[in-house]
């Protein structure tokens, strides 16, 4: 590509796609709009609701309260830390039935401006250019992103429609070198929406554990699990629940990375909070990278949480009172999900579903889901993301993983997932492309 400029650009940077999500709105602006026929977007992870009123309340208060001008500590607030550590031992503990055998506390967390910049925070610490980490495929296209802008190797752990896209540890195992520094999990999966079991996650502790490498497991849509804990691995060695693939003395902190947004469970993307839980001893190397990338996380929005709500002035912090807003918000996704289902066209497959996501085969043979998805956007009107977008692959021949899409449902009312539908029913008679059967 010709430039203006005087200067050289790194390559790194220059190498690395531009953001896919820019790609599929480009191609949504040659769509010509009706009042009858909007453009529906059914792209994005974007939460459909806003944060519930006593949140925006302490969002508003907490934006211009005494202090949040300044800056904060690099790794967050530590009121905020003890509160989010209090958190994770009711959700990791099923509730109160086992929360006193979670292990985690204030000094492992990190609060971040956003969790992007937490995972580039931790790749920073981990790994030096042409050190390597493991993605499973299809991945977070942001992850492999980022992880090239620093120079670090993506290795491929490739997953399958028939394994509903579950990532396989003894695959895994032998991807491993000398070069690894880590292995990253996300779950619920960002494109597929498969969720990992807590039996998978824990193989992969114990691959990690055995090779002196590091688990980073993205939990931005754990709240949205309706089955129980996301995991056990934050579980103390007495703990009935630490699978027998653990040794006796089981810690979580010589090897598990876990990373966290607030974006989606409390419906704050523009507010840009997340989090790390870590050892306190990966805490030095993260403040170093914070220093210099974020100095802190907004303040106004650390402060929000801590405000106390108000039927209950003795609590600690907001998050307790908003479980009851995420249930709410959980059990409307997975009704959306079952909607989309059901008026899903038949040629049209579910291969994996959960969180925000499904990802679905289209049934237009010999297609590459790009060109099915660019095709949607200008003349259906629905924008959505083809599975090229969440690999590293160019190739002419199509195959037969090349005809997945992504689909939001998490950023749709009703009404639009169900004319979602109605206009896929249309376009397999207007696009003129042989079908399946």
């Amino acid at each position: 590509m010709e430039t203006t400029l005087a200067y050289q650009l790194a390559s790194n940077t220059t190498s690395t796609r531009e953001p896919p999500i820019g790609q599929a709105l480009s191609w949504a602006r040659r769509y010509v709009p009706s009042p009858n026929r909007p453009l529906l977007d059914i792209s994005q992870g974007v939460p459909g609701t806003p944060p519930p009123p006593a949140l925006r309340d302490a969002l508003s208060a907490a934006a211009s309260a005494p202090g949040v001008f300044s800056y904060g500590p690099d790794e967050g607030e530590y009121d905020l830390r003890k509160a989010v550590a209090e958190e994770m031992r009711w959700v990791y503990g099923g509730g109160d039935k086992a929360s006193m055998q979670v292990d985690v506390k204030p000094e492992d967390i990190s609060i971040t401006s956003g969790c992007n910049l937490a995972f580039v925070a931790v790749a920073m610490c981990l790994a030096q250019q042409g050190d390597e980490f493991i993605l499973p495929v299809p991945w977070y296209f942001n992850n492999q992103m980022t992880l090239n802008l620093l120079g670090i190797k993506t290795v491929v752990l490739q997953t399958y429609p028939e394994d509903h896209f579950q990532p396989d540890p003894e695959r895994c195992a032998k991807l491993i070198t000398p070069r690894t520094r880590a292995i990253v999990l996300v779950t619920p999966n960002n494109p597929t929406g498969a969720t990992y079991s807590p039996a998978l996650i824990s193989s992969f502790a114990a691959l990690v554990r055995s090779h002196n490498i590091a688990l980073i497991v993205d939990e931005t849509y754990r709240d949205f699990i309706a089955t129980g804990p996301p995991h056990y691995l934050f579980h103390s060695s007495s703990s009935t629940e630490v699978t027998s693939n653990q040794p006796p003395s089981w810690s979580w902190r010589p090897s598990i990375i876990s990373l966290y947004s607030f974006s989606k469970s409390y419906c704050i993307p523009g507010h840009r909070l997340g989090m790390i839980t870590a050892s306190p001893d990966l805490l030095p190397s993260l403040t170093r990278i914070f220093d210099c990338i974020q100095i802190c996380a907004p303040r106004g929005g650390q402060r929000a949480f801590l405000t106390k709500p108000a039927d209950d002035p003795t609590a600690s912090s907001l998050l307790p009172s908003l479980r009851t807003f995420i249930a709410a918000n959980r059990a409307a996704l997975a009704a959306r999900h079952e909607l989309f289902r059901s008026h899903l066209p038949s040629r049209w497959k579910i291969a994996s579903h959960g969180a925000y996501y499904a990802f679905v085969r289209h049934p237009f043979k010999g297609k590459d889901a790009k060109e099915v998805c660019q095709r949607l956007a200008e003349e259906i009107g629905v924008i959505c993301l083809p599975v090229a977008f969440f690999l590293d692959r160019e190739s002419a021949e199509v195959r037969e993983e090349d005809r997945y899409v992504r689909f939001s449902v998490a950023n749709v009312d009703d009404k639009r997932i169900t004319t979602v539908c109605e206009r896929l029913k249309e376009a397999e008679e207007v696009f003129g492309w042989e079908l399946d059967g």
